[in-house]
């Protein structure tokens, strides 16, 4: 456990070269800047963090604020804290400036956990560690550390890091997995080198490495496996990913390979399932030629629907005009001039709307009449029968008129109001009871 009573002031020779570093890392000398040195503190390798920070006169401020060891569990920290959101806060009241305050700004050092103060910082002198047998092989001074004291950690658990690094692998080194793996298989090491370049080259996943190792293909094409699998995930159904889910590394691959991409296949797959072909048979699920089928498919799914679509409407015209058929006995004609009629099929609806300029012909009143919910007729003058003038919704669960309006929903005047409520109302109201009664 690292004890306070064991700090020591930073030695000039190490001042000296972490400002000269500063100088030449940032020649602007603005904001809290970060640096590291490695010493000993009784017998136990340690990483000091320092802060600079530019004053009057342009005189840098510069202190110890976090030491952490390689086997401590504590961290010594002195005028920093961490916040979520912001980071590392920096204080420096100690140096008067006030402005720039932790909560612990009064120059003590205090202990911590360890894992709350992981902060990065450039080490300037790696090759301190090779000092301890321990180290001597830990390839640090190789490494570009900004954390040296959790490499050294992860050193001693999996001496292979040192493996790893010294063939420029270091990026995978922040995997456990891959750690774990390298420790114990002397054929996954093997592996790692003779895929080097294309490790260093780019930057694959841990999975996708895990998986080219075990399958004996590449990490390009286990990497492009990954990303289609994501993006089958990502943009298909649900229904679909159940289905093809103990086979999707398998799907992943030949999308690949047939150079196309889920979305099609999922074009593709649903087009399929719509004309209903068998899709367990290896033909359907992976035809060859993927492309090929794809575009027949889909021909045919677009033919299909537009017959169906046509029967659909066909079929829904014919229960339209049973409807208009069976309230027939509705239609009425007064003494007052009036008549009102009921419309035979849809057109008639959309041509009510369009010369009276509202939406009867729009708005699904077609499908209320063929529910049988709301009833539409149309209010017409005698010497006129054919020519659009008042419009007119009936509530076949109420037996009331919901709505009566002209050209551009204007009222309709008295003469037609009372005719539509004294006169055809109640005679409508003595038939639907008759025709439901039947």
């Amino acid at each position: 456990m690292l004890e306070k009573k064991y700090i020591r002031p930073m030695p000039k020779a190490i001042r000296a070269q972490i400002l000269d570093l500063d100088t030449w890392v940032c020649p602007e000398q603005y904001g809290t800047r970060l640096y590291a040195y490695l010493t000993s503190m009784n017998n136990e390798l340690v990483q000091v963090t320092v802060a600079i920070k530019n004053g009057k006169r342009k005189i840098r401020s510069v202190k110890q604020i976090v030491i952490r060891g390689v086997y401590s569990d504590n961290v010594l920290v002195r005028d920093v804290d961490y916040y979520y959101g912001c980071g590392y806060v920096v204080g420096w009241k100690t140096e008067g400036y006030a402005r720039h305050n932790s909560e612990r700004t009064d120059g003590k050092w205090y202990s911590v956990e360890y894992k709350y103060f992981k902060m990065s910082a450039r080490v300037i002198n790696p090759k301190y560690a090779l000092r301890f047998d321990e180290f001597k092989y830990s390839c640090l001074d190789k490494y570009p550390a900004i954390n040296a004291i959790d490499y050294l950690r992860k050193y001693l658990k999996y001496p292979t890091v040192e493996y790893l690094v010294k063939n420029g692998l270091e990026n995978y080194i922040s995997s456990k997995a891959i750690l774990a793996k390298a420790q114990k298989e002397k054929a996954f090491r093997k592996w790692l080198i003779q895929n080097r370049k294309v490790l260093c080259d780019g930057f694959y996943y841990v999975k996708v490495i895990l998986r080219a190792y075990k399958r004996g293909t590449s990490p390009e094409i286990e990497q492009r496996t990954e990303i289609t699998y994501h993006e089958l995930k990502n943009k298909c159904p649900e229904a679909f990913l159940a289905e093809y889910k103990s086979e999707i590394l398998k799907l992943s691959d030949y999308l690949i390979a047939q150079k196309t991409n889920a979305s099609s296949y999922v074009d593709y797959y649903n087009a399929c399932v719509y004309l209903g072909m068998d899709m367990s048979l290896p033909k359907n699920r992976y035809p060859h030629e993927f492309m090929r089928w794809h575009d027949i498919r889909i021909d045919e799914y677009n033919k299909t629907k537009i017959l169906e679509k046509e029967r659909k409407r066909e079929e829904f015209m014919r229960k339209f005009a049973e409807v208009a058929v069976k309230y027939l006995p509705l239609e009425y004609e007064g003494k007052t001039g009036f008549a009102i009629v009921i419309p035979r099929s849809v057109d008639d609806l959309v041509h009510e709307g369009e010369i009276l300029n509202h939406c009867v012909g729009r708005m699904n009143y077609d499908q209320k009449m063929v529910r049988e919910e709301t009833l539409i007729f149309f209010v017409r003058n005698k010497t006129e029968v054919e020519k659009p003038f008042v419009t007119v919704e009936y509530s076949l669960k109420t037996h009331q008129v919901l709505q009566c309006y002209g050209y551009h929903d204007t009222k309709p005047d008295d003469k037609v109001l009372s005719f539509v409520r004294n006169k055809w109302l109640p005679f409508a109201n003595k038939q639907v009871k008759q025709i439901q009664a039947a």
